[in-house]
């Protein structure tokens, strides 16, 4: 059985597109940058899946610990016959919500939205045999562009979990909440996933696992680009960092050059130069309070209504409409 993944948003053709501009930007940056989507190639998906199951990678069991225990409790408050998930991944934690809806005999319509098709197709499977009442339709898409484009039908749940928010900045967060603000109809809702400020004795291990998992998982940015932009970046040159910046409460992932590198990215003529030491930042992510999260989510026009944590407040789940 297979699904055909919806590619109408980001086809390979627009991706690669994308990721071309983005390099182009973020490599001739000081300092330079790269946005995280470009981790998720299929080999990227299958790491990431690898790090949830790590035993320093608390966010995804415990984020699964509130589910377990407040699924029910989330499709009581929100009674919705469409959820559309974005950066759904394997959507392994999102089935602990779709059962509960399920279960209150209203779940009609399941939207999964990613920039993996890969991971979308492979999901979509699993997806239709557990839910056959549903209709499920994954998209390839980039959340923060093509939200208002996703066709609902009813009362719809725009879930996003595992704290992915905190991978966009303030100003990035608010464009997003407000996209989403304006694509939520009345009784709608947002059910949103945020991990929260901890000692950095917790978070580090989280981004810089033993077993070096998190580490293949920075670096296959790298290879992506090598692969889709015909690059020779020399990967065994690079080594993985995560840093805990206090002032902006985030982890910060970034790949440090062990020495002078000189490449080139010839699919768009590029001269690619790092010195011995400089760093690329590859992802962010912000760690959150209730009431900053509860501020932001005011500033789009959102209300926080719901809040369910875990007993040691790791990490939380919100309610907004």
């Amino acid at each position: 059985m297979s699904i055909s993944v919806d590619d109408r948003f980001l086809d390979s053709a627009s991706a690669a597109d994308e990721l071309a501009e983005d390099a182009r930007t973020g490599l001739a940056g000081t300092p330079k940058s790269l946005p995280p989507r470009w981790f998720y190639d299929a080999r990227g998906s299958e790491l990431f899946e690898q790090i949830t199951e790590l035993p320093e990678y608390y966010p995804t069991r415990t984020e699964a610990q509130i589910l377990r225990a407040h699924a029910d409790d989330i499709a009581a408050a929100a009674p919705v016959e469409t959820v559309i998930e974005l950066g759904s991944g394997s959507s392994t934690k999102t089935q602990l919500l779709l059962d509960a809806w399920q279960r209150a005999g209203t779940l009609r319509r399941i939207i999964t939205v990613d920039v993996s098709a890969s991971a979308l197709a492979d999901a979509a499977v699993g997806l239709s045999a557990r839910y056959p009442a549903a209709t499920v339709l994954p998209i390839r898409a980039d959340f923060t562009r093509h939200l208002d484009g996703l066709a609902k039908s009813g009362r719809t749940a725009v879930v996003f979990l595992g704290s992915t928010i905190g991978n966009l900045d303030p100003a990035e967060r608010a464009a997003f909440f407000g996209g989403v603000r304006s694509a939520l109809d009345p009784g709608d809702v947002l059910l949103l996933g945020t991990d929260l400020v901890k000692p950095a004795e917790i978070l580090v291990p989280a981004y810089d696992d033993a077993a070096g998992v998190t580490a293949a998982f920075n670096l296959n940015v790298l290879h992506v680009l090598n692969r889709e932009l015909d690059g020779d970046l020399p990967v065994e040159a690079f080594e993985h960092r995560a840093v805990w910046n206090p002032v902006a409460e985030r982890i910060e992932m970034r790949l440090r050059a062990t020495r002078e590198i000189r490449a080139r990215l010839s699919r768009i003529g590029m001269p690619v130069h790092f010195d011995a030491g400089e760093e690329l930042l590859t992802e962010i992510s912000s760690k959150f309070r209730r009431d900053g999260i509860t501020a932001e989510l005011a500033s789009a026009g959102l209300r926080l209504t719901h809040w369910w944590t875990d007993p040691a407040k790791l990490f939380a789940l919100s309610l907004s409409h």
